[in-house]
C-alpha cells in the first residue's frame, strides 16, 4: 500500500523533487491546490504515508483546505514527531485558509513552537497554496 501511494504521489509531482536545506520536497497540483511535501528525516513511513494522502487524493486535501484560495500549513517538533499511537501529536498544528503562504507558514511554526515538548525548533511538513 505504501508503495502505491508514494508511485500515485510520483505520478502527481509538478516540480519534481528539489533539495532545499537538506529537505527534500515533494510538489504536486491536486484540484485547485499547489501541495509541497518537506521530507524531514524524522519522519516515519506512516507519517510519510499520512501526508502523501493529503496530497494525493481531493477529499484528505478537503479535511485540511476549507478553501482553494487560501493558504494552510503543517508544523511538527522534529523531537515530538507527527503521529504517535495513531493520532496526530498535539504539537502538530495545522492552520488553514490563511491569506499568503508566509502567515500560514508563520502562524504554524509559532502555534507547534508554543505546544512542543522537544528542544528543537518546529519544521514546517506540509503546505498548500492555490495553484498557479
Amino acid at each position: 500500500m505504501r508503495a502505491m501511494m508514494a508511485a500515485v504521489f510520483g505520478l502527481g509531482l509538478m516540480g519534481g523533487i528539489a533539495a532545499a536545506q537538506d529537505v527534500l520536497t515533494e510538489v504536486a497540483t491536486l484540484g485547485g491546490s499547489t501541495v509541497t511535501l518537506h521530507v524531514h528525516g524524522f519522519l516515519s513511513e506512516q507519517e510519510l504515508a499520512t501526508l502523501r494522502v493529503i496530497g494525493t487524493n481531493e477529499e484528505a486535501l478537503k479535511l485540511f483546505v476549507v478553501s482553494d484560495k487560501g493558504h494552510a500549513a503543517i508544523a511538527v517538533s522534529p523531537e515530538d514527531g507527527f503521529i504517535r499511537d495513531g493520532a496526530p501529536v498535539a504539537s502538530a498544528i495545522a492552520v488553514a485558509d490563511l491569506p499568503d503562504a508566509e502567515t500560514a507558514k508563520a502562524d504554524a511554526l509559532a502555534a507547534c513552537d508554543a505546544a512542543r515538548n522537544g528542544a528543537s525548533p518546529c519544521v514546517i511538513l506540509l503546505q498548500v497554496s492555490p495553484a498557479s
